[in-house]
């Protein structure tokens, strides 16, 4: 969701990198004024604000310029698949495609899958 640089690691019940993503979100939801003087604010790192975990209980309370900037990174996300949930559930379900599929084949298949719940679970978060 970061790009090529790096990217925000999401679980079922919490982002697991949520520093990243907090900072990410408060900076990029921030007007040019504000981003102006948070920058010259001394050390970012000491930023007063009270620090929550993003859970998913937080993530669906966050401000709504936040959630439709996830929002959005989301279906960015999803449509840099190939296939949707639905295809990869329907694959999972057929035993006879899924057993043509080599082991190596079948533990991707698992992998996307996976990931593609989660993001699908954190736009039902943001919406």
């Amino acid at each position: 969701m970061v790009g090529e640089e790096g990217a925000f690691v999401l679980g079922w019940d919490e982002v697991l990198t949520e520093e990243e993503l907090s900072m990410t979100l408060k900076v990029l939801c921030m007007s040019e004024e504000e981003f102006k003087a948070y920058k010259e604010q001394d050390g970012w790192e000491d930023d007063s604000e009270e620090n929550s975990t993003l859970s998913n209980e937080a993530l669906s309370r966050l401000k709504t310029p936040c959630k439709k900037l996830l929002y959005d990174s989301v279906l960015l996300t999803l449509e840099s698949y190939r296939t949707d949930l639905k295809a990869e559930q329907d694959l999972l379900n057929n035993k006879e495609a899924y057993k043509k599929l080599s082991r190596r084949e079948q533990q991707a298949l698992h992998v996307r899958y996976g990931q593609k719940r989660i993001l699908h679970q954190l736009l039902e978060l943001v919406q």
